[in-house]
């Protein structure tokens, strides 16, 4: 058996030893323990590479219980994005009461990802120096102010502004990849990336249809409902979501550095699934964008219909990247799911605007679901394979930025289209991105880690 190590806590160092010496038990082979003292005893979990944790007593020896650190990031991911959820389908409602233009609405989301894209690098790099956990609580408390502000906002201007520094705050999620990043090994990688899909989809079912409900008592209501729970989430987070790695004294990096940009893109590893990632994102939030404008328009849907449909893709995405993605990617491997969730997304892409019933609108939304959570857990698995483990945070933050740079060139390119062209014609555009993504994904398989 080899070597634990265990940090202490308080002391903030870590210190070989066989965690027999600490736990009296003998532990898995490649497990990681981390010890953080209580009144009751030092608590010791177990990371890598099982998912589970251990919290054994030393000391007073008076309880044995278990905890998975995949778990709790799960809760503080879903808490987060259920919060985001509720006020995405309500924000072309509600923008529109402050004379919004499509144009105006699309840019109104785009100022989010401005600030995602230049922040995920910022909050990944400082993740690296101080740890994940400081990073996350401070993100969470940030967002949940912004939803207050967005909720009290007396035009589009104040509104705008409550986007924008939302979208500084909104910047974490390179951080929650990391944090996974941290506690699963490589073979376990893509189910632990799924958690954050997992996440994402469970917010999107509870979200949007929470949000569709409660705006007949008003467009504040529901995001001041989210703002709550953004406070939930940073009370959960305070009282149970551990550090996942040992700080270290380098200095936080820059919001964009020449160095972390040429550490992500001098390797194919890394440099190939960020590509991937902005042309995935890109055609997605062009659907998501003029999506209540579509439904409005086509299905004469409004707020709460829209968010239903927006919970039915969720319901998809949650089981497919909770429990499936996982075993697919045991068995086929990431680099063979990939060009086969870009080829779900264009094919449904392609017929979504061709359907004259609800019920086939909504069989096409469940295929860009089904595409959309195979191709995210893998491109987030494959680059932090990719990405040296130090860096790990920091190249996370820049695939994120990827990602915020496609929806901020998204949003605004999604309205003119749908003002000037036509009202299907951004998502004719999304499915061209996403056969040109998988006929990337089939030619690069060699050069991915």
């Amino acid at each position: 058996m080899r070597p634990i190590s265990l940090k202490c806590s308080t002391a903030g160092r870590i210190v070989n030893q066989r965690c027999a010496a600490q736990t009296g038990k003998p532990a898995p082979n490649g497990s990681v323990y981390w010890i953080s003292p209580r009144p009751y005893g030092s608590k010791v979990v177990s990371h890598a590479p099982n998912s589970s944790a251990n919290f054994c007593a030393s000391g007073n020896g008076n309880f044995l219980m278990k905890k998975s650190p995949l778990l709790v990031i799960f809760f503080v991911v879903f808490f987060d994005l259920l919060a985001f959820g509720i006020v995405i389908p309500i924000l072309p409602y509600y923008s529109k009461t402050f004379g919004a233009s499509a144009f105006e609405l699309g840019w109104l989301m785009a100022v989010y990802s401005i600030m995602q894209f230049l922040f995920a690098p910022f909050w990944g790099g400082l993740s690296d120096r101080i740890g994940r956990r400081p990073v996350l609580l401070f993100t969470i408390l940030g967002g949940a102010s912004c939803m207050v502000a967005t909720a009290l906002a007396g035009d589009y201007w104040i509104l705008f502004a409550a986007r924008l520094l939302a979208g500084i705050f909104g910047a974490n999620i390179s951080t929650a990849t990391a944090y996974i990043a941290d506690v699963t090994s490589e073979e376990n990688r893509a189910k632990g990336m799924g958690i954050i899909g997992a996440g994402f989809g469970l917010g999107f079912i509870f979200g949007p249809a929470l949000g569709g409900i409660l705006s007949v008592h008003g467009y504040a209501t529901p995001i001041l409902i989210a703002a709550g729970l953004g406070l939930a989430n940073f009370l959960f987070a305070f009282f149970v979501l551990e550090e996942s790695r040992e700080a270290n004294s380098k200095p936080a990096g820059r919001k964009f550095s020449a160095a972390g940009l040429r550490l992500a893109f001098a390797r194919n590893s890394t440099a190939i699934p960020i590509g991937l990632f902005f042309l995935s994102t890109l055609a997605f939030t062009q659907l998501e964008v003029i999506f209540g404008l579509y439904v409005l328009g086509k299905f004469g849907y409004g707020a709460q219909q829209a968010g239903y449909l927006l919970a039915g893709m969720g319901v998809v995405s949650a089981i497919l990247q909770g429990g499936l993605i996982g075993r697919l990617a045991k068995k086929y491997g990431e680099k063979k799911l990939l060009p086969v969730g870009f080829f779900f997304m264009a094919v449904s892409l392609l017929g979504a605007p061709f359907s004259p019933t609800v019920a086939l609108f909504g069989l096409f939304l469940f295929g860009i679901a089904i595409g959309n959570g195979l191709v995210n857990p893998s491109l987030s698995s494959l680059v932090s394979k990719g990405a040296p483990a130090d860096k790990r945070g920091s190249v996370l933050g820049i695939f994120q930025s990827g990602s915020s740079l496609a929806r901020v060139v998204g949003p605004p390119l999604a309205g003119l289209l749908f003002d000037r062209v036509g009202p299907a014609s951004p998502m004719f555009l999304s499915c061209g991105l996403m056969f040109v993504a998988a006929l990337g994904a089939l030619s690069s398989r060699r050069r991915l880690a």
